[in-house]
């Protein structure tokens, strides 16, 4: 072979070979930059289980529907706790709000708060490269800042950007006069609270979202939450049923309609299939009705109080099968699951009470190692664990008068608390958990010694508060058994 044709053979072995390194290079470039998902968070305050027309509602909710029929819906998907400060709190840290503190509704003025030391999910996501925003109710800390409770802000927790209030919509959810924005109140603005929400989040994205940066946008409505406001048009729809429900039930599609805005903004600009999307209530009705088959209302611990719906559409996930979850499932995974598809560590000084489930969205194998769990001292039973379809309560029998604020007997009460008797639930086929089987089942010791094991958890690890106002003037509410239904 003449050497002139070896020297064109090398060249074109080299050509081939710098070609494959150049598509090789280029595989790698592409797999490394491959775009990170953005994530929205839209929670509803005191939705019921039943509430949702894809959970049996009478309320008109198409966005919601489609979001569950394309995505995923969870038939016992369970907020963090039976109100509202200790379930937000546990959805933002992935951790159980009586570990963090936060052991019921934080009143105005009160010192209980998420303190700086506990990580959300906004913090997190800020360290890998999020833009984070959110628009609605806070209620884990005073809001705008007070100089004598110094509470950590959004901004400080996370959130490059804020419009919310302290707590609920005042005076209602017409024409609000208690949005902040940036630390700055806003005074009173015209229109729906949820419409209000959907608008500011749609400009925030408008205005201010980076396209080659992804975003955490964290959407906790004042809907259905009394005092509730419902446009007259809506109301009209419900017109066969008595006036407060009329309103409510058209307080329900008023947020379905905002949910519908912000859906079709994604999908107008291109980034709805790229947005992993939950849609979850911070606790159960305070309505029987909209409850469900579920046992009790808001602030119990049976599932009336804690069962909520649970629905996560995003486009990566096949969604051709296996559409309804019947798995248990709860916000305190909302953090872990998020950690997971980004292959980023939760953090390491922090121990996770959630699970993620990202194996359970994608129908690969889930396995739970710590139980769902849920502490409410004001009412009985006082604590309840999750494990399969069985759901062990502990009870206390306490009827000592408790504040509606949490007090300092109350912290007192919790770190030296005794369960005197235990109600025992299979949720496959009681899910209105009438037939109390603690006695009867084989395995009862094995139940007792889950929930005591975890009282001894809440009571030896939970945050311990100081310095709680006595309120000792103010104990008049009775700590008694879910019995009005």
């Amino acid at each position: 072979m003449s050497k002139n044709i070896l020297y064109k053979l090398y060249e074109t072995l080299f050509k081939l070979l710098l070609l494959v390194i150049i598509a090789s290079s280029c595989t790698n470039e592409e797999s490394n930059n491959e775009k990170k998902p953005n994530f929205l968070i839209m929670l509803a305050d005191d939705m019921g289980y039943g509430d949702p027309a894809c959970y049996g509602g009478v309320s008109q909710t198409p966005n919601l529907n489609s979001l569950a029929e394309k995505g995923k819906r969870f038939t016992d998907f369970y907020a963090a706790a039976p109100n509202c400060s200790p379930s937000r709190a546990g959805l933002l840290t992935g951790r159980a709000p009586s570990m963090v503190g936060i052991y019921s509704y934080r009143p105005p003025n009160h010192p209980m708060h998420l303190r700086s030391n506990e990580i959300t999910i906004a913090e997190i996501l800020k360290n890998h490269g999020y833009q984070n925003s959110i628009f609605g109710k806070w209620h884990l800390g005073c809001l705008p800042q007070d100089s004598v409770l110094n509470h950590p802000q959004p901004d400080e927790q996370g959130f490059d950007y804020f419009f919310a209030t302290e707590n609920n919509a005042q005076p209602s959810h017409l024409n609000p006069v208690n949005f902040v924005k940036n630390g700055e109140p806003l005074g009173e603005i015209k229109g729906y609270s949820c419409q209000i929400i959907a608008g500011e989040a749609i400009s925030w994205l408008e205005n201010h979202y980076k396209e080659e940066e992804p975003f955490f946008m964290y959407l906790p409505f004042h809907e259905p939450h009394a005092k509730v406001a419902s446009p007259p048009e809506l109301v009209e729809k419900y017109n066969q049923y008595p006036p407060k429900d009329a309103e409510y039930l058209a307080n329900i599609e008023n947020l379905d309609l905002a949910i519908g805005q912000i859906i079709d903004y994604l999908k107008k600009k291109n980034i709805f299939n790229n947005t992993f999307i939950l849609f979850a209530s911070d606790n159960g009705s305070y309505r029987k009705a909209s409850n469900g088959n579920l046992k009790a209302v808001k602030s119990y611990l049976y599932d009336g109080g804690i069962r909520v719906p649970g629905i996560i559409h995003w486009s990566a996930l096949n969604n051709k099968s296996n559409n309804t979850i019947h798995e248990p499932a709860g916000l305190v995974d909302i953090l872990p699951t998020i950690c997971d598809i980004l292959k980023i560590d939760p953090p390491d000084d922090k121990i996770m009470d959630g699970t993620s489930i990202l194996n359970l969205i994608k129908g690969e194998n889930f396995n739970r190692e710590n139980p769902l769990f849920w502490f409410f001292y004001r009412t009985s039973p006082e604590i309840a664990v999750r494990t399969g379809n069985f759901m062990i309560m502990g009870k206390d029998n306490d009827t000592i008068p408790r504040t509606h604020q949490f007090a300092a007997r109350d912290m007192n009460y919790i770190k030296n608390m005794d369960i005197k008797k235990y109600e025992l639930y299979d949720l496959s086929d009681d899910i209105s958990q009438s037939n109390n089987i603690f006695e009867t089942h084989p395995d009862s010791n094995k139940y007792k010694k889950i929930v005591n094991d975890k009282l001894e958890e809440i009571q030896t690890q939970g945050y311990k508060w100081e310095n709680l106002p006595l309120l000792e003037n103010k104990r008049r509410i009775l700590k008694t058994e879910f019995n009005k239904y």
